[in-house]
């Protein structure tokens, strides 16, 4: 078989087939290789396998590129949150901070009810009422002070219980009632008196008219001596609700209460105080006996 170049078309070498010849030099018989020709076979190549490089990368980059938009858009739609759900789907907006907060109905709970409503009024006072109600037990204390209890009186005639200008007065405004209780401390005596209207306005007139030369009798008994009968002593008058009470302070020995008598002074003003909160404390029970009932 001969190798030599024989009439007619000369073969072309591809490289992609195989099986084809590659072209030499026309020129002798040498055989030697034609390197113009395997240059230009080399560089067609190596355009062929850039290309097909570029093309690969463009469609990994694209295929790449899809993938992680799918994965985007398959966590955004997910409606199972994870975390702090929130419990939106994927295409839901948030409200704005403007939109209107849920209303609730108002509370139906009446407003307490005024204790000194009830003592103000004989329409609406109308828990029992005694000397023991309002002075209960045998003893007061008020801080240190401990103050023993003495004699007590009731009377509806009030005006035989007081001296002075005050009789007119309580006859003037229609009192009712009279109650008188006396404590000891030390050698001073205090008789309270709580005078009873039927209305605060008629209490309130009582206070406001009573002056220096009226006051409630002095009630001496159960321990103690007659006091304030003829001694200088101590006055005070004072109103609340439909009450009005006045209190005799003074020395058991008889003798007058000066500036300096701290202690007359220290006993009308204890006296005073829980007299006013006895009626307060009236008031408060029957308060707190209609907001239940």
């Amino acid at each position: 078989m001969s190798f030599g170049q024989q009439g007619g078309p000369q073969s072309q070498w591809d490289p992609w087939k195989p099986q084809s010849q590659q072209p030499w030099n026309s020129g002798g018989d040498s055989r030697t290789p034609d390197w113009a020709a395997l240059a230009e076979a080399s560089e067609t190549r190596n355009r062929r396998r850039r290309l097909l490089f570029i093309g690969g990368a463009a469609v990994a980059t694209i295929a790449i590129g899809t993938a992680v938009a799918m994965a985007v858009v398959s966590a955004n739609g997910d409606n199972n949150a994870s975390g702090s759900p929130s419990n939106l789907p994927a295409s839901a907006s948030i409200p704005s901070s403007s939109a209107s907060a849920p209303s609730f109905a108002p509370t139906s709970a009446p407003p307490p009810l005024d204790p000194k409503e009830f003592i103000s009024s004989k329409a609406k006072d109308t828990a029992p009422l005694s000397v023991e109600t309002l002075f209960p037990g045998s003893q007061l204390t008020m801080g240190s002070a401990v103050y023993k209890k003495g004699a007590t009186a009731d009377t509806k005639n009030c005006a035989s219980a007081a001296k002075g200008t005050l009789p007119a007065i309580l006859t003037g405004n229609d009192c009712t009632r009279l109650l008188r209780v006396t404590y000891s401390k030390d050698g001073v005596a205090v008789t309270v008196g709580v005078a009873v209207f039927d209305t605060q306005a008629q209490a309130a007139k009582a206070r406001t008219q009573s002056d220096k030369k009226g006051f409630v009798t002095s009630l001496p008994g159960k321990g103690v001596k007659d006091f304030c009968n003829a001694a200088t002593c101590l006055t005070t008058a004072n109103s609340y609700g439909r009450y009005a009470y006045f209190t005799t302070v003074g020395f058991t020995n008889g003798k007058d209460v000066t500036k300096n008598s701290t202690n007359v002074f220290a006993a009308g003003n204890d006296l005073q105080l829980f007299t006013f909160r006895q009626i307060n404390r009236r008031g408060e029970a029957q308060a707190s006996a209609a907001a239940n009932g």
